[in-house]
This record gives structure tokens, sequence and C-alpha cells, in this order.
């Protein structure tokens, strides 16, 4: 069945994940950790098609990440911005990326190694976003981002990029939360807020904390 297949391959597309960037998820929660113990922001620019909404103030998340707002979001020297295009060549992307990287910004890119591979890049310097940004993630979405071929379709089918990128996303959260309490820092882990208490706790405990010290 379709299903068994599709499972198949993220089975596959994860565990290649795991295999090719556990150095530098773990650099990148490093870098994330290093940043909010030091009073900077971490901001995430839209991942693939939505994915940073699963972190931003989240359940069983921190409360640090902070949604990347073009024209209303303040970024300064030491902040950490989160930027993806799986094909490396997302034109208004790679703008951001190179712009903030001119201004001392941190610059954490989601992208395909393998689909920026096979295209050109349009931005004027030649590069495509892996080649200038402090630290690139592969998520290791094939080129033209689908996973299977199926008979009766022409073009493939299951994208790749989304559920790979979320959980790199979570696994180097997890690398941050582990290091800031290895540090003395007890980052605020919300809870869900449509469970009893979970609204309370965030408004009362994590949101107070979090505008006084950042974490």
């Amino acid at each position: 069945m379709l299903i068994d297949r599709y499972h198949q391959a993220v089975d596959a597309l994860l565990q290649t994940v795991r295999e090719t960037q556990r150095e530098n998820i773990i650099k990148a929660g490093e870098l994330v950790a290093n940043a909010v113990e030091n009073g900077h922001k971490i901001y995430l620019g839209h991942i693939v098609h939505g994915i940073e909404m699963d972190l931003i103030y989240r359940g069983g998340g921190p409360i640090f990440y902070k949604e990347y707002k073009p024209g209303e979001t303040e970024l300064k020297e030491g902040d950490v911005l989160f930027v993806s295009s799986v094909s490396g060549r997302t034109k208004s992307v790679v703008d951001l990326a190179w712009d903030c990287m001119q201004k001392g910004i941190t610059v954490i890119a989601l992208t395909s190694m393998v689909y920026a591979s096979k295209v050109d890049p349009v931005h004027e310097s030649g590069k495509k976003l892996h080649e200038f940004v402090t630290l690139a993630l592969d998520n290791c979405a094939p080129a033209a981002e689908a996973m299977l071929e199926v008979e009766g379709l022409e073009a493939h089918f299951a994208a790749s990029s989304g559920i790979a990128s979320d959980y790199i996303m979570w696994s180097l959260t997890s690398v941050c939360v582990e290091k800031m309490l290895s540090d003395g820092f007890t980052p605020g882990i919300l809870k869900s807020a449509n469970f009893p208490g979970g609204n309370d706790y965030n408004k009362q405990v994590i949101e107070p904390h979090y505008d006084e010290f950042g974490w």
C-alpha cells in the first residue's frame, strides 16, 4: 500500500537526518543556547510551509522562540534568525539572510543540499543560501521535494522537507534545553494552554520570567 511506502520513506528520511546532521544539529542547539544565555533573541522565519508555528508558544516548547515578522521585528547583532529555502535559491529568503549576515546576526538555514545542487542561484553574489550563512542544516529532501514515484501520477508524491525540518528543529531545541540546564539556566517551557492550569502557569510564571530574564 502507498501508506506503507510513505512510512518507509519517512523512516529513511529521518534516519538520513540523524546520520548526516547530528553534528550540525548539536552546533545549532549550542548557538541558540549561548545566544539566549547572553541576552539575545531567537527568531524563527518562515520555515518550509509554516513549520515554525510548531515551535512558537507551544506546550512543551521554550518561550524564547519568537516569530520573525518582516517590517516589525528589530534584529540586533548577536540575535539568531532561522531561515529556510529548500532549494536554497528563494530570492526573498536569500536576500534576508545576506543582509542579516552583514549586520552580525547569526543566521541558521534549513535547506536541501541535494536540491540546491540542482538549481542555479538567483542572488547577485552568485551564492545559494547554504554558502554564506552561519550554519546550514540539511533537511535531506530530494531535489524537487517529493519522495515517491507512484504509478499513474506524473509528479512525484509526498513532500519531505516539512517533516524533516520539524524533526531538526525539535532536535536542536533538545540540545539547547540540555545545555542551558547544564549551564545553570532553566529555560521557560510552556504548558498547554488548553490543559487545566496551563494557561495560568504560562501567564503567571513563564511570561513574567521571560520578560525579566529573556529565557
